[in-house]
């Protein structure tokens, strides 16, 4: 939005007076706009996923209403996200207030700040938005935001462009359901990112699917093909539940219980596992309070007060030196803390830590309360955590008679650095790298092909110990982590380690791309993940990306990061060595490059679209007859449409296609009729139904625009020039397979694995050079998911990772044998 200057200020450079006139306000529309931070937070990747808490949160309020049992999240091609559940529907009609001058009520709440039903009058008794300004903001915040409501028998429709409202509230159709679409795409002349993460959102559904037991919370992205289908009967015990079930548990069933105090409502659920890491999860009126608060102050204070107070009166602990910690008492505990208020105190609008000062006591007194009354009723649990946390109070003190013992011999305190270390030049922490190399040859290589000045080398020596299964003093054992936690320079264990200690920012894991290299990098990244998580936090960790394969034309070698690079060269050599015939001459060169890569992006988009629909059809309906939305309308030319569906595919695939059926049925909700087709797939049938939402989302649009792109080719069939003759091709998706086998002629490719096989010159051309290299940079997305990955393939248990390799085995697509 373009910022005009207020009529009557002062020329641009002139001085300006401090008087009443200086004194000015924003409301509404403008205000947020102008200030964005100060309802989201910021205008990248936090203040983008909040626009999509916030559309959510109004659902999981109806649910907490007990109106709403399913929520859908997609995310689009195009950007756009949309969010659907089948609540009672944002209500329609003129306001009753006067001061809205009979504006609708849907346009009052996607327009007026601080307009809902939050406010004490009884339709939520309690809710995460109690701002009042959530999906108003969104509203405002949005390129374009759309509603649609299914509401006492009838469909209304509502749009928006950057806030302001495009037409009246439309009544558009009928239905027998319930509930609110909204789908917004997010500003980009307002929002720095406008990019939404999958594993960020996903962890938000998961951990609202959780908190609110029977809740079936759907995600998918369109633009990977993949999605996540969230439901938990058990609530917050399925939650702990889905944490350990990697680890082996302590004790079989969580501790659960939930209890009311002065208006205050507490559910905790918690379970011991015989790991050595505490992954405690926090929430306030189903709001992830990340940085904690009094909530979770009072549970740690009341757990270790009280699970100390009956280990003392049992005399389990006599033979211990030291009174165990907080830290022992919560060790291998994995909890889940939810509680409820009508009037939650939130530090700011991002809403990370709970201030309500009288939740601490309160939430101490209900589980010193509902603790002890557990343990004295079911004294062989309680004996087991007891018994848990006296082993942790010993194993804490030998980690740190072990710590001392390595610090004696001179090796952490970091005087010394080890030897196989090829160090900078530079002391700045900011500008240092350390690459860890797996194997001498390829630490050679890269010592020799280093930028001395600020690049520094670490070779390692086989595979590391795996921390997932050893405990702090058996680790401090293995000389190779002991090295490289010295030329980390950070120490380590709770007493020494300190992150602002790092001598890199810039920690860099180059291993092979065989699977004996990934197996190095997954025991690195364990090592980081569990004891330098901070490293990670801080965005210092790192992984290089060696190229994937080498390809040798002509007598030439060079080397192809990975496969979507691959396919860019040997489009490159298509487009310059082949030719299409068009009815306008011939497509080469640029042109037809071009014209390829929408043919790649076209196949990868209906690949995509496969899961719910059959691709094929779909290639159909754009390509043999370009349905369209306002064909629905028409049954008689919905038919014809379908029997081009019919004869497109006939054409192209006599054999392949088998039983294919095509109808037409009603969709009362737009009014329009709907096309339904079943065809037979890998022996099953596939009912593939396109209707108003189908052709008018994002995807299928996308695709009718490639489709258009396809156009400087004329009609099929298509005559390709490749070398010496020529190749029919029946649609684009031939053409491009035609030039594709045609560049792979006179072309050696090699799937490219060890580092050690290059020499210094080309290990730093591809993957040491700054201006040349592909680095990624190691986050955190998704915590809950993160931990159980670690945990599944890293820890004892053998079972479920049995289980994992067998659901994925069929998705894998690069197998190393």
């Amino acid at each position: 939005m373009e910022n005009l200057p207020h009529p009557g200020a002062p020329a641009p450079g002139a001085p300006v007076e401090y008087d009443t006139g200086a004194i000015t306000k924003l409301e509404g529309l403008e205000a947020v706009r102008k200030r964005p931070g100060m309802y989201i937070g910021d205008t990248v990747s936090y203040g983008l996923h909040k626009l999509v808490y916030e559309v959510v949160d109004n659902s999981v309020d109806e649910a907490l209403a007990g109106h709403c049992t399913e929520i859908e999240v997609v995310i689009h091609v195009d950007g756009s996200l949309s969010v659907q559940d089948n609540g009672r529907g944002i209500p329609v009609g003129p306001h009753p207030d006067p001061k809205f001058k009979g504006k609708d009520t849907l346009e009052v709440v996607l327009t007026e700040l601080h307009a809902g039903s939050k406010f004490g009058n009884g339709a939520y008794k309690v809710s995460g938005g109690l701002h009042g300004v959530g999906v108003t903001c969104v509203n405002f915040l949005s390129e374009w935001f759309k509603v649609r409501v299914q509401r006492a028998g009838k469909v209304y429709e509502h749009a928006y462009t950057r806030g302001v409202p495009q037409h009246p509230v439309q009544c558009v159709g009928e239905t027998d359901k319930r509930g609110t679409l909204i789908s917004f795409k997010p500003d980009p002349t307002i929002m720095e990112m406008v990019d939404f993460n999958f594993d960020t959102l996903s962890q938000r559904m998961r951990e609202l699917a959780f908190l609110n037991a029977g809740l079936r919370i759907i995600i998918r992205d369109m633009r990977i093909g993949k999605e996540h289908d969230f439901k938990f009967d058990g609530g917050i015990v399925s939650f702990v539940e889905y944490i350990n079930k990697a680890k082996e548990a302590l004790h079989d069933k969580p501790i659960h219980f939930s209890t009311e105090r002065e208006g205050l409502s507490l559910e905790i659920a918690m379970q011991w596992n015989d790991g050595y890491d505490e992954r405690i999860f926090t929430f306030a009126n189903n709001i992830n309070t990340h940085e904690g608060g009094s909530h979770l102050s009072g549970f740690k204070a009341a757990l270790t007060r009280t699970l100390n107070s009956y280990a003392e009166k049992g005399g389990v602990w006599k033979d211990l030196k030291e009174t165990p910690t907080g830290e022992d008492a919560r060790e291998g505990l994995s909890a889940v803390i939810s509680v409820k208020l009508s009037n939650p105190q939130f530090e700011g609008q991002t809403k990370t830590k709970l201030g309500n000062s009288e939740v601490k006591g309160l939430v101490e007194q209900m589980v010193n309360d509902q603790l002890a009354t557990f343990l004295e009723e079911n004294p062989i649990v309680a004996k087991k955590i007891v018994v848990k946390i006296g082993d942790a109070t010993r194993a804490r003190i030998a980690a740190r008679k072990a710590r001392e013992t390595v610090r004696r011999k001179g090796i952490l305190d970091g005087g010394s650095l080890p030897g196989k270390l090829a160090d900078c030049q530079s002391r700045n922490p900011e500008e240092s790298e350390l690459y860890i190399v797996e194997g001498d040859s390829a630490g050679g290589s890269a010592k020799q092909g280093r930028d001395r000045r600020n690049q520094a080398i670490l070779p390692l020596r086989g595979k590391i110990l795996n921390v997932e299964k050893a405990r702090f003093e058996k680790m401090l054992t293995s000389a190779e982590i002991v090295t490289l936690i010295t030329a980390l320079g950070t120490g380590i264990g709770r007493e020494d380690y300190d992150p602002t200690k790092a001598r890199y920012h810039r920690i860099i894991l180059m291993t092979d791309a065989d699977v004996d290299g990934s197996h190095i990098r997954t025991l690195l990244l364990t090592f980081f993940y569990r004891q330098m998580p901070e490293l990670i936090q801080n965005g210092y960790l790192y992984i290089a990306q060696p190229p994937l394969y080498k390809v040798t034309r002509n007598k030439k070698d060079m080397y192809v990061k990975d496969q979507r690079a691959l396919d860019e060269y040997l489009l490159r050599i298509a487009s310059d060595h082949s030719r299409v015939v068009t009815a306008n001459g011939e497509l080469g060169g640029q042109e037809l490059r071009s014209l390829l890569e929408k043919v790649l992006a076209y196949e990868e988009r209906l690949e995509k679209l496969a899961s719910r629909r059959d691709a094929r059809v779909v290639d159909a309906l754009v390509q043999g007859c370009a349905l369209g939305v306002g064909t629905l309308s028409d049954e008689a030319a919905l038919r014809e449409q379908s029997e081009h569906m019919r004869a497109y595919l006939k054409a192209r695939m006599p054999d392949a296609l088998g039983r294919l059926e095509a109808l037409v049925a009603e969709d009362p909700e737009t009014q329009t009729k709907k096309l339904v087709v079943r065809t037979d797939v890998n022996g099953g049938l596939r009912q593939s139904v396109f209707d108003h939402a189908f052709l008018s989302s994002p995807e299928y649009q996308e695709l009718l625009s490639l489709r258009d792109a396809f156009k400087a080719l004329g009609q099929a069939p298509f005559t390709v020039k490749v070398g010496d003759g020529e190749v029919k091709a029946l649609s684009v998706q031939e053409v491009l397979a035609a030039v594709r086998k045609d560049a792979q002629k006179g072309l050696g490719l090699q799937r490219y694995k060890g580092l050690g096989e290059m020499n210094p010159e080309q290990l730093w051309d591809t993957t040491m050079n700054p201006t040349t290299r592909t680095l990624l940079q190691v986050r955190v997305e998704d915590a809950v998911e993160s931990d159980e990955i670690f945990s599944l393939l890293m820890g004892e248990a053998v079972e479920p990772r049995r289980e994992f390799i067998e659901r994925n085995a069929l998705d894998v697509q690069n197998l190393d044998i």
